[in-house]
């Protein structure tokens, strides 16, 4: 049987120098500095903060998952700042998030207007973010490193390309010491547009993190996992790494979990049928319900990343 096969090599791609970019460098909110916005998370809140506070203290990790708009929304020195006080052991998300991390650090901007760029099939076709960031994965997979570490040890090597490197998350959590792994669908990031895509070193790396992933996620009794605004991968990921986990012997059962996002979802404890739109909201069942069954805690806290995550900070800092 002969399937069609669309060839890339004709893609033409343009610099991302004179683009328009809707999120910069110079917009990012900085802790102790931007002031926090009221937002009341509630006893639960308080608790949870207790219990990321705790797990910490008696050296169990925390796991800090998130969608791409974490960092479109300007936080990326909070995640880098609880990372350095030692709040954050393990940073994941999907490969959204690595591209408008990396852009960041070489370009000063990110997140392109859309559907102005897609008319004329220009949206997404950067060279220096496609083409930098293959390169690094490529090579990456040729030395059998995960997909977040390539991207990190690619700004490492060449410093020049990245003036804004201090406020690269994934660069900050290399230099750190701490995991930051990229769980990638393919076909969903403009870098696979790029002609020079390898999906065999995108699988291969993402992989890796995977194994990565799986080995925090396994030593969690006792410790926290954290979802901001991932509504498929990052709680697909984990439901995944929590039943590899179990599968092995690890005791993953005394494990507090939170998930953080816009849509309110009245009262997530209740058993709901197929009929409610809510039933497919996998972050209910995969992170807050079905983990934590066992012997743990989990929440859902409603509210922008951009009230939670400072007052996150804010709560953490006023127990040191």
């Amino acid at each position: 049987m002969e399937y069609g096969y669309l060839d890339f090599s004709g893609i033409r791609t343009d610099t991302a120098q004179n683009r328009k970019n809707l999120v910069r460098i110079d917009t990012l909110l900085t802790p102790g500095v931007d002031p926090v916005p009221v937002w009341d998370g509630g006893a639960d809140f308080d608790t949870l903060v207790e219990r990321i506070a705790a797990a910490r203290q008696n050296g169990r990790p925390v796991i800090w998952s998130q969608g791409a708009h974490v960092i479109k929304n300007g936080l990326s020195r909070y995640l880098i700042e609880l990372m350095r006080r030692g709040y954050i052991t393990h940073i994941a998300g999907n490969g959204a998030c690595s591209i408008h991390d990396f852009e960041l650090a070489f370009l000063g901007g990110t997140s392109e207007d859309v559907p102005t760029a897609l008319e004329d099939g220009s949206f997404g076709m950067w060279e220096e973010t496609g083409g930098w960031m293959n390169e690094a994965i490529q090579y990456g997979a040729a030395h059998n490193m995960g997909y977040g570490e390539s991207l990190a040890y690619y700004i490492d090597t060449h410093p020049e390309r990245f003036p804004y490197q201090d406020d690269c998350v994934l660069y900050q959590a290399y230099k750190l010491g701490v995991p930051a792994t990229y769980h990638v669908a393919l076909g969903t990031d403009i870098i696979h547009q790029h002609p020079t895509v390898d999906f065999a070193a995108i699988g291969k790396t993402s992989g890796i993190d995977f194994h990565r992933y799986c080995y925090s996620v396994a030593h969690m009794d006792g410790g926290v996992f954290l979802n901001f605004g991932s509504g498929v991968i990052g709680p697909e990921v984990f439901l995944k790494a929590i039943s590899i986990s179990r599968n092995l012997g690890y005791p993953t059962y005394r494990i507090t979990t939170a998930n953080f996002d816009l849509i309110d979802l009245g009262d997530y404890r209740k058993k709901i049928g197929y009929d409610d739109p809510h039933y497919y909201y996998r972050p209910r069942k995969n992170v807050v319900n079905r983990p934590p069954q066992c012997g743990g805690i989990g929440w859902h806290f409603v509210g922008d990343h951009k009230e939670t995550i400072p007052n996150l900070y804010k709560k953490l800092l006023e127990r040191e």
